[in-house]
């Protein structure tokens, strides 16, 4: 099953920087974490964030070729899948978004609002693929050293998540606002 998580995390970063790759040949700079802004309240949950979701992927490489078999084989399975839906999920998002994808908040980008597609069903449909991913590969290779970084990376991708609606809500007024009465943060229609 190692490396069956670990072939879980190759796709998904693969897509991750490629899309990156394929957005900075258009001169799109699509890292925005962290980058550029005051020392607000935004630059630290992003900065925090930008942390997090480096150190999981050193504890989850870690856990997959280091730790010991700990959870029953029923639940590494449901950890298989799950990692394989937050891969399907992240490819649909980034292809979805185009070039209105960005990681972190760009406040100088003008950028098109993303309603169709999967982000007719979710909001945030990149960021719960993260959770997919990362809650998948912690019941591969459960541990509580993987569980702590685990549960950071996703309190920080949340925190995130209301910083951008925040930013979403001030840059695209009503329009936004009418899709967030509509479709719910994570997952479903309301």
């Amino acid at each position: 099953m190692d490396i069956i998580g670990f072939l879980i995390l190759v796709v998904f970063y693969v897509v991750y920087i490629g899309k990156m790759i394929l957005q900075k040949r258009k001169g799109i700079q699509t890292d925005q974490i962290a980058k550029g802004k005051q020392k607000t309240k935004i630059f630290y949950i992003e900065l925090a964030m930008k942390i997090a979701t480096y150190s999981v992927v050193a504890a989850e490489v870690l856990s997959l070729f280091f730790a010991p078999p700990y959870l029953p084989q029923t639940l590494v399975a449901v950890g298989v899948v799950l990692g394989f839906v937050g891969d399907i999920l992240f490819i649909v998002s980034v292809v979805t978004m185009k070039d209105s994808w960005r990681a972190g908040i760009a406040e100088n980008d003008k950028t098109e609002m993303i309603t169709s597609g999967i982000y007719s069903i979710s909001r945030n449909p990149a960021f719960l693929a993260f959770d997919c991913v990362y809650v998948g590969l912690l019941l591969i290779a459960f541990n509580w050293f993987l569980l702590a970084f685990s549960v950071f990376a996703m309190t920080m991708l949340h925190l995130q998540i209301l910083q951008e609606e925040t930013f979403l809500s001030k840059t695209f007024g009503a329009e936004y606002n009418i899709y967030k009465s509509k479709v719910r943060r994570y997952l479903g229609r309301k």
